[in-house]
């Protein structure tokens, strides 16, 4: 069972303003960031025919990390100066969205981290390679869709392990992201998940969606008509689950560090309906 919750949140305004109000721990104009960092990571898998980018801005508060990812280059080369020694309450209205959301995390990833009191329930991933771990990864997300299993998943973010998972069971993948192209399979790749919307019945979408101001939609959908909204988040691991019972259904997290980082044994932590 998971933990009792306070009523979900329902906007990231909403949820901006609770911390701002303290209603998660301390005072966020006096708790400051002590390190930033970004991590750039290019990766093209052996079995593979195509590779891909990504960057994430990282803050450290006390002993939490907190991140968002953004589009590779749009971050600009002085961020994380501007970040060092800031108070969270400062971070939570720069101008950056990046910025702000890693700013967010980082504040619950230290109020709220991920503990069974706070519904969350451990999943291992074992050592491997890189596209071992992201299959590995791919299996604990796609496990949290329901048991009764949709015919037609739209997938916000394209992981190409997703999408290998998903085709396995036999589902249809309708793959969406920003930047576009195909998939592994030739498969185009929508630009607009708003425009998807209706033709799917179940949701899988990435934390970046925090980032990128699109998260919204899909979680007033999601709420609107009941379908399934499991969350893969290394953006706003800690953000997402304060979201479940208001249109995210559930939630795979994994903080700091991610598990293309390293080929030892990792874990993240699942949340919502088939968690366990």
């Amino acid at each position: 069972m998971s933990a009792p919750r306070s009523r979900p949140v329902r906007t990231l305004d909403e949820l901006f303003a609770r911390v701002a109000a303290g209603r998660y721990g301390p005072d966020p104009a006096g708790e400051r960031v002590s390190t930033a960092f970004r991590t750039i990571q290019a990766v093209r898998h052996a079995e593979r025919s195509g590779g891909y980018r990504n960057e994430v801005l990282s803050l450290r508060l006390g002993a939490a990390v907190g991140s968002c990812a953004a589009e590779p280059g749009t971050l600009p080369a002085d961020t994380i100066d501007d970040c060092v020694g800031a108070s969270v309450a400062e971070l939570l209205a720069h101008p950056l969205t990046p910025v702000r959301i890693a700013a967010l995390d980082a504040y619950l990833m230290r109020c709220r981290p991920h503990a069974a009191e706070h519904g969350a329930r451990p999943h291992p991933l074992p050592a491997g390679t890189s596209l071992e771990k992201s299959r590995a990864r791919a299996h604990a997300v796609v496990e949290l869709l329901p048991v009764e299993r949709p015919a037609t998943v739209l997938v916000v973010g394209v992981v190409n392990s997703l999408l290998e998972r998903l085709r396995a069971l036999g589902l249809r993948c309708v793959p969406c992201d920003l930047k576009g192209g195909t998939t592994e399979w030739g498969e185009p790749i929508r630009r607009d998940a708003n425009a998807e919307l209706a033709y799917c019945d179940a949701i899988l979408a990435s934390g970046m969606t925090l980032g990128n101001g699109t998260f919204e939609p899909l979680r007033a959908h999601a709420a609107s008509t009941g379908k399934p909204l499991v969350m893969f988040a290394q953006t706003g691991s800690a953000v997402l689950p304060l979201f479940l019972g208001a249109g995210v259904s559930a939630v795979c997290a994994e903080p700091y560090p991610f598990f293309w980082l390293d080929g030892g044994p990792g874990i993240v932590h699942r949340y919502g309906e088939g968690a366990s």
